[in-house]
């Protein structure tokens, strides 16, 4: 629309310049140009704000019309320049205030068709009726044909606003649509990780529990200089142990809702508490959120530093970690940082932790940035943006 009026502008101050305009003045000119420069810049920046800046900048547009038409008043500019006035009401105004604004425009035509001054004929005297009753029917005839124009110009703004507007009901429509389809794929996700967990606690969870118990009646009965044989019982029930733990670490984990009800806040404290204990290494964390977020990206952030934590205790040998998670207008943006002995991001492409991590992100339309170096630690960087709200 912008370009629409700039080029309604150019016509309009090349015909203030045209050689054929006689009889006015080089500072009237100059003035008449300088006021639709001015109106010209004010469609720069329209107002967005309440009711009364609109009316007050609308008044302003029609004051600045008026003040060019007082200062020439032959204004050839006053249809082009209104028609600019009716479509920024188009972009600021509902459909009652285009009408009162179009209405009003078509006004102020009128005055001005009506009050400027006829034409003389050679001879002093009264004009003859023929030629008044002439001048009468070439006004009304520029009337009717501003008024088609006006309501032209308004119906097709007003179809062009209606597209736009369609367009972006439908992007937000697919952008609900998005977040709809990650709601049920984490719901069937949560259904498959439950299905899971419960054949692990059934199947192999049993299994190394009744191996446990099945080696230490093998130590009860164990002759006592069997000292070699019950060396290697204890440590095949050390690691049935151990594992008979990782399988129930892996069944909470895979169990339904992470967070448990919890914020984003207290869960990440949570799991940062549980990293200090089991590392030694107390992570300096800062979060900044100023709303609550959407549950499947606080999922996805609680999942990534859980599984960020567990990779720097593994394989980092880290003695400082680091976690900021803040939000911006449209994104969420989380970083962590850690001080350990790094990698070569290309050589490490496979690991499932990293990959999960990716894929997380990317599932809810994120980026996904991994930057390290032997020696020189890891830097993981997420940027998950922001579901747009209907208004």
């Amino acid at each position: 629309m912008l370009y629409l009026e700039w080029i309604l502008l150019g016509i309009t101050l090349l015909g203030e310049i045209r050689p054929t305009r006689h009889g006015i003045s080089p500072t009237t000119l100059l003035l008449s140009i300088l006021t639709l420069m001015c109106f010209g810049l004010m469609g720069l920046k329209l107002p967005t704000g309440s009711p009364r800046d609109k009316v007050l900048y609308t008044g302003l547009e029609f004051g600045l019309l008026f003040l060019a038409f007082l200062l020439d008043s032959r204004p050839d500019f006053f249809p082009l320049v209104s028609l600019i006035i009716l479509i920024r009401s188009c972009l600021i105004f509902e459909q009652v205030g285009r009408l009162i604004v179009a209405g009003l425009v078509f006004i102020a035509f009128l005055v001005t068709l009506f009050v400027r001054p006829a034409p003389r004929p050679p001879r002093h005297g009264p004009i003859p009726e023929s030629i008044a009753n002439t001048i009468l029917t070439l006004k009304l005839n520029a009337a009717v044909t501003f008024g088609l124009a006006l309501l032209f110009i308004l119906l097709l703004v007003n179809a062009l606003l209606a597209e736009r507007q369609s367009r972006e009901k439908l992007l937000l429509a697919n952008e609900q649509l998005r977040q709809y389809a990650l709601r049920i794929e984490d719901q069937a996700t949560l259904q498959e990780r439950n299905r899971i967990a419960r054949e692990i606690h059934d199947a192999l969870g049993h299994a190394l529990t009744a191996q446990s118990i099945q080696l230490e009646n093998a130590q009860l009965f164990l002759p006592p200089d069997a000292e070699k044989t019950a060396s290697f019982l204890q440590e095949a029930k050390q690691l049935g142990s151990r594992a008979l733990q990782e399988v129930r670490r892996s069944i909470s984990t895979l169990r339904a809702d992470p967070l448990q009800g919890q914020s984003l806040e207290t869960a990440i404290a949570k799991v940062v508490n549980e990293f200090r204990q089991t590392s030694g290494i107390l992570p300096n964390y800062r979060i900044q959120l100023s709303q609550p977020i959407p549950t499947e990206i606080s999922t996805a952030l609680y999942r990534i530093i859980q599984e960020s934590l567990t990779n720097i205790y593994k394989h980092s040998a880290a003695t400082q970690v680091s976690i900021d998670l803040r939000e911006n207008p449209e994104a969420i943006q989380l970083q962590i940082n850690d001080n350990g002995q790094g990698f070569n991001p290309e050589r490490n492409t496979t690991g499932f932790g990293l990959q999960g991590m990716r894929e997380r992100t990317v599932a809810l339309g994120g980026q996904f940035f991994l930057a390290s170096q032997s020696g020189k630690g890891c830097r993981i960087t997420v940027l998950i943006p922001l579901p747009r709200l209907a208004l």
